[in-house]
């Protein structure tokens, strides 16, 4: 079999085994989603219908039906004679303004961080997971759930937490929340009626953080960054009284913050009466050694901390957590309640299941393994076929910041013949104000979602492209 019938074969495998009378339904949607997602991409050939139905074990039938209805849906196009192939109307569904769709025409390897390996997702533990929930969930646990969220999941996260990240972790003050982007906006609100009118961001840092308090009718204010964390000096100046931060591994930057910066944070929050948001995106994913405690734990009474499965799990599940000072508690959890009443019980009966039985823990070290080898994979890669690139920041997270030298640029030349080549980039500077006077090229690189042999292809192709490697 040609690797593309491979490729639909190991994508539609899991739908060929739905009962018979949902079988042709879910064969379509099985194919309807792998076409959106990219992961089937525009000008794949697919098999011939006998081909498909005999490795599938289905009948030639369901397979024809399949293909005629996305054909008819625009995802797929045929001619007589020609077979069968993924049209190029349909594209990935919008991730994020800073994001690209996956399979994009022309994107060959793509390096652009914020995205785990989704086919890490642990299906099995899952389904199982929710089959016990589903057994033993009390009727009246899925009427209208507390606006924290369910009362056996903030007390598993909040134990985790405490143990993971040295957090101070009240369940009652641990309100469940759909991602980190829902925590900025809930905080945001609350700041905004308490008189803020504006909250500082990391220069650099992540422009969502801007967009997300922008929505609640705040005004954002860089504050500039050095190796050790946020400079005080700026901080003091700006006027602000509250920050979002990302001090156990900077993003994009890559640093952990200095104890020093640190107690500097603190001690300015307390003399402005302000509050600082902790985003730990990715706390738990250290590799040389056991990550950074959390902010929150120094002074939880000035420090919202969040949190969420994005990275651990699948960002699709948007499910987070806010663990919140006391003083905003009430109103944190009346904006959560007016906003969307709560978070869906059954999923969070499923992760606390997972996490209260070990399933999350054994979730984190398998992510752990597999992304510090594709870490290992690029340092290799870019010594390889850049040779003199420097990487800086911690050994953590799901990306790193690659200084490429001079002599492989300049900037625009180095981006054009790597997007040539294929291969999809982001720099330093598309996340902050600062514009280096160097001529080195400053490249935030996820890995996380590519494989090793794919990490390696993409640093391959950018030299090849760049006539050397």
């Amino acid at each position: 079999m040609g690797s593309q019938g491979q490729a639909a074969w190991e994508l539609l495998l899991p739908a060929a085994g739905a009962p018979a009378r949902r079988r042709g339904r879910a064969l379509q949607e099985a194919l309807r989603e792998a076409v959106r997602s990219g992961r089937l991409a525009a000008g794949t050939r697919l098999p011939s219908t006998r081909a498909l139905a005999a490795d599938l074990g289905v009948s030639r039938g369901l397979v024809t039906e399949a293909y005629e209805q996305l054909t008819a849906e625009g995802y797929l196009r045929s001619g007589r004679g020609a077979g069968t192939w993924v049209g190029g109307a349909a594209r990935a569904a919008v991730r994020g303004a800073r994001d690209l769709a996956a399979g994009a025409p022309g994107v060959r390897v793509d390096f652009r961080p914020g995205t785990p390996d989704l086919s890490l997702f642990p299906r099995s533990a899952w389904a199982a997971a929710q089959r016990s929930v589903l057994a033993r969930l009390p009727h009246p646990a899925l009427g209208y759930p507390d606006p924290r969220g369910l009362p056996e999941l903030r007390e598993a996260l909040a134990a985790m937490l405490a143990r993971r990240r040295g957090v101070v972790a009240d369940p009652e003050r641990l309100v469940v929340c759909s991602g980190v982007a829902q925590a900025s906006t809930l905080l945001g609100f609350v700041l905004r009626a308490r008189g803020h009118g504006r909250v500082g961001i990391e220069d650099p840092g992540s422009p969502e953080h801007g967009r997300l308090f922008a929505s609640t009718g705040l005004e954002t204010v860089w504050l500039p960054l050095d190796e050790e964390g946020l400079r005080p000096e700026p901080l003091a100046d700006s006027g602000v009284r509250a920050v979002v931060v990302t001090p156990s591994h900077q993003f994009p930057s890559g640093i952990s913050w200095s104890a020093e910066r640190r107690a500097a944070l603190l001690d300015w929050a307390r003399a402005v009466d302000g509050y600082v948001l902790e985003d730990d995106y990715d706390g738990d994913f250290r590799y040389d050694r056991a990550p950074v405690g959390a902010l929150q734990g120094l002074d939880p009474e000035r420090v919202a901390y969040a949190g969420s499965v994005s990275k651990s799990l699948a960002p699709g599940l948007r499910l987070g957590w806010m663990l919140v000072p006391e003083a905003l508690l009430d109103e944190v959890v009346e904006r959560k309640r007016t906003m969307d009443l709560g978070n869906p019980v059954l999923d969070q009966a499923v992760l606390a299941e997972l996490v209260t039985r070990g399933g999350y823990d054994r979730q984190l070290r398998r992510c752990q393994r597999a992304y510090r080898e594709r870490r290992d994979a690029l340092l290799t890669a870019l010594a390889e076929h850049l040779p003199g690139t420097r990487v800086s920041g911690i050994a953590a997270g799901l990306h790193v910041i690659a200084r490429v030298p001079e002599r492989f640029g300049p900037p625009e030349r180095f981006l054009a013949r790597a997007a040539e080549a294929g291969v999809a980039l982001r720099t330093l500077e598309e996340y902050g104000t600062a514009r280096p006077a160097d001529g080195d090229v400053r490249l935030v690189i996820g890995y996380a979602h590519l494989s090793p042999s794919a990490v390696t292809k993409g640093i391959r192709l950018v030299a090849e492209g760049l006539g050397g490697g």
